[in-house]
């Protein structure tokens, strides 16, 4: 019993450590639609079936495929959806300290209109920001110490 806690430990440690390991024991999350094409091969890896996708979608009111901008199956089975809409932005724009080019995509900026607008905030660069989100047009940015 001690050895088997000591192995949960160990693997905790570690997982929580080192991206490579974390992808082993959680897996990665797999991209199934990519403007607008649902990407088949990365549906069957992943397990689901177009049926399970579609009804999915329709459970978050989303119709079309071609509405959907990216679509990603995450390692615990939830889809996270972004549509082909800048006004329904719901996802952060950086997220531990990386940029979401998808959202980038959507307001029409690029990594570097970013980078900019992180420096006029007072940080260093994007790998300084745990979160940043796009609100109304505004840059809302929390950085991993204060500034």
């Amino acid at each position: 019993m001690i050895i088997w806690t000591l192995v949960v430990f160990i693997l905790k440690f570690a997982r929580d450590h080192n991206n490579w390991l974390r992808n082993i024991i959680d897996g990665k999350p797999v991209q199934v639609i990519k403007n607008g094409h649902v990407l088949v091969e990365n549906c069957m890896r992943a397990g689901i079936s177009a049926n399970e996708l579609m009804f999915r979608l329709r459970s978050r009111g989303i119709y079309s495929v071609e509405k959907v901008k990216n679509c990603i199956f995450e390692q615990n089975g939830q889809l996270t959806v972004i549509e082909n809409d800048e006004a329904n932005i719901r996802f952060p724009i950086i997220s531990d300290g990386q940029a979401n080019e998808d959202v980038l995509d959507l307001i029409h900026k690029d990594e570097s209109w970013l980078e900019q607008e992180i420096e006029r905030a007072g940080y260093n660069g994007i790998g300084d920001i745990f979160l940043g989100e796009y609100i109304n047009g505004q840059l809302r940015f929390t950085g991993y110490s204060k500034k």
